[in-house]
């Protein structure tokens, strides 16, 4: 009897999780009791990160100006249409303009115009150096339509994430995920993310403060995340879970035994 309790103290032991293995952004001083209130304890400069636009990017272009809309051409063509908005569950079905693989998106009158490898502000500013050549006092409006991100693994929210902002950090996207589970391996996150035609694997410690100044603190494009699990996992979900009710049953066996003897 007392062996089967050693061995269930021994096996819930075993799959406890200490805060070394939860706490996020960990520094030396995770335990430390005597930190300052209410003052900056460290400042970091995380690495700028502007995102570029690249092919199949849909962006949205809007042209406002003095002209008279009978002569406005690139207002005319370049509205943009959005419908079907719901933003509770996070989809959209928004209509603008595609970046084709040669990074240019069409004008009437004008042609093609380059933009990939521009950020929004970038391209932005070079149609409107554009547009003041025909329009009276134009305005000219970017905005990136399509920016979305995966989270995969254990995490309470598993799926592809769209938003309306493409300046997010990798803790950011992991909360529009809902958050990891107690079960999540935070010092080992995959991420594979896609750039200029390749796709790159690299593995993310989230306890580790020094991440803020990681080139990999800020999500990009089609970014994918997969959280993995701990090693407790399986004594947590499964085992442990049975080997309760074998304890108990054992012990409910015994206990009969015993009366039955005496």
């Amino acid at each position: 009897m007392r062996v089967l309790y050693f061995l269930a103290l021994c096996l819930f032991i075993s799959s406890c999780v200490t805060n070394k293995k939860f706490v996020l952004l960990q520094k030396d001083d995770l335990y430390k009791e005597d930190l300052p209130i209410d003052s900056t304890v460290r400042v970091y400069q995380p690495i700028n990160y502007d995102y570029k636009l690249q092919y199949e990017d849909l962006v949205s272009i809007t042209f406002e100006s003095l002209t008279p809309k009978d002569f406005d051409f690139l207002n005319q063509t370049q509205q943009i249409a959005i419908a079907n908005i719901n933003l509770a569950q996070g989809s959209a079905l928004l209509i603008g303009q595609l970046i084709d693989q040669k990074g240019e998106i069409p004008f009437p009158f004008l042609g093609k115009i380059k933009i990939a490898g521009l950020t929004v502000f970038e391209a932005q500013e070079k149609l409107q150096n554009l547009a003041t050549q025909y329009l009276d006092q134009p305005v000219v409006k970017v905005r990136l339509i399509n920016f979305r991100f995966t989270v995969l693994g254990e995490v309470n929210k598993e799926g592809t994430i769209p938003i309306f902002n493409n300046r997010v950090n990798v803790l950011e996207a992991l909360g529009l995920a809902g958050g990891m589970t107690d079960l999540a391996e935070r010092s080992n996150v995959k991420l594979i993310r896609q750039m200029n035609g390749k796709t790159s694997v690299q593995y993310l410690n989230l306890l580790d403060e020094n991440l803020i100044n990681s080139p990999f603190y800020y999500v990009h494009q089609n970014d994918v995340f997969i959280v993995s699990s701990l090693k407790q996992r399986p004594y947590r979900k499964y085992f442990g879970q049975n080997l309760s009710l074998v304890i108990s049953s054992l012990s409910l066996l015994l206990i009969t035994i015993s009366l039955i003897q005496n």
